[in-house]
C-alpha cells in the first residue's frame, strides 16, 4: 500500500490513494484538481523515502469533493475575581479532498 505525508497550510496529513481528507478551506470549486509538491515522506511496500525537508520529484494529486462548515468550536474567556466571562463560537470552513494519485 502506498502512502505519503504531505504538508497543507501548516498541517501535516498522512494520505493514501482513494482516501478523503478534510483540510482548511482551499479557494477551489468542486471537481477541480489540485497537486501538492510539499511531500515530506513517501512509503510503499516497506520502503520509505524521507525528504530533507521534502522528497524531490514527488507529488500528490487530489480532487475537491466539497466545501463545507466544520464542527462548531467553542471559545470561552474568563478572568478570575473580576466576573469577566465571554462565550463565543464559530464553525471553520473546510474542504474535502479525495486523494487520487501519489507519484514519487
Amino acid at each position: 500500500m502506498k502512502y505519503a505525508v504531505i504538508k497543507i497550510g501548516g498541517a501535516q496529513f498522512k494520505v493514501s490513494p482513494g482516501e478523503e481528507v478534510a483540510v482548511d478551506r482551499c479557494l477551489l470549486k468542486e471537481g477541480e484538481k489540485i497537486s501538492f509538491d510539499k511531500v515530506l515522506l513517501v512509503g510503499e511496500d516497506g520502503k520509505v523515502k524521507v525528504g530533507e525537508p521534502t522528497v524531490k520529484g514527488a507529488s500528490v494529486s487530489a480532487r475537491v469533493v466539497k466545501q463545507f462548515l466544520g464542527k462548531k468550536l467553542d471559545v470561552f474567556r474568563f478572568k478570575a475575581k473580576v466576573g469577566y466571562r465571554r462565550k463565543m463560537g464559530f464553525r471553520p470552513q473546510k474542504t474535502l479532498l479525495k486523494i487520487e494519485e501519489i507519484s514519487a
